[in-house]
């Protein structure tokens, strides 16, 4: 399932979460562009490498890594999940919360990925303790959790394959409680072999993003719903 849009247009213009977008394209190109040396240089720089927050040192990666983006792919994949979800979160929250939410939420996200390494092997440990974590999508995971709380019923624009592609109208709740699912499945699985994804920093940022919603009360704000009923085969 790849989503498209959601038919839950906010009222006030989402301002944060647009610069939130841009500033994350301005630094993967800004880096990216520079080569690949100096660009898998920045990605150890300012990514969160465990062992080193474990040790106290370079604390400033909990906020940097959630900047860093290691692939086009990486970026874009994560920007489309934001630009969808996070317009209805700074909504329900407002400007400044919605910041300072997005944040605690990658910092909640990099906790648990760390947390989640004592739980593999030791020889995977020596592995993972070095390798630099870098991406928005725990914070993005925080995002979707809040999105699920306060906006279940709303619906998903979503594209499907089954024998060909067509486009489902499916529930928040549906569709972000199965990529939790999902991540949970991958999360123990990663816990024996080296996946290549934080996981468990999915996990992590959606978990806080929950738990951040409800210590804060928050509720969902006023919306412009899209209405659409039909679906669409793609040849």
């Amino acid at each position: 399932m790849f989503p498209l849009y959601d038919e839950n247009r906010p009222l006030r213009r989402p301002i944060v979460n647009y610069f939130l977008i841009a500033i994350n394209t301005v630094v993967f190109f800004y880096f990216y562009l520079q080569g690949r040396y100096r660009f898998e240089r920045a990605i150890v720089s300012y990514g969160m490498i465990p062992l080193y927050f474990l040790e106290g040192v370079n604390l400033h990666t909990l906020i940097t890594s959630m900047f860093m983006h290691g692939s086009i792919e990486h970026l874009l994949g994560n920007m489309l999940y934001l630009y969808i979800f996070g317009d209805n979160v700074e909504d329900a929250l407002g400007h400044v919360k919605y910041i300072l939410f997005y944040i605690t939420s990658g910092i909640g996200a990099s906790l648990i990925h760390t947390l989640s390494i004592f739980l593999m092997p030791p020889s995977l440990q020596y592995l993972s303790l070095k390798i630099p974590a870098v991406g928005a999508s725990g914070a993005i995971s925080g995002v979707l959790g809040a999105y699920m709380l306060l906006y279940p019923y709303a619906r998903i624009r979503t594209l499907v394959f089954y024998w060909y592609f067509f486009v489902l109208s499916i529930p928040a709740y549906y569709y972000i409680g199965f990529w939790f699912i999902y991540q949970l499945m991958m999360g123990v699985m990663s816990l024996r072999l080296p996946l290549g994804v934080a996981f468990w920093a999915h996990i992590g940022g959606f978990v806080t993003g929950i738990i951040l919603v409800k210590a804060l009360r928050v509720r969902p704000g006023p919306k412009r719903r899209i209405v659409t009923r039909y679906i669409v085969p793609i040849e």
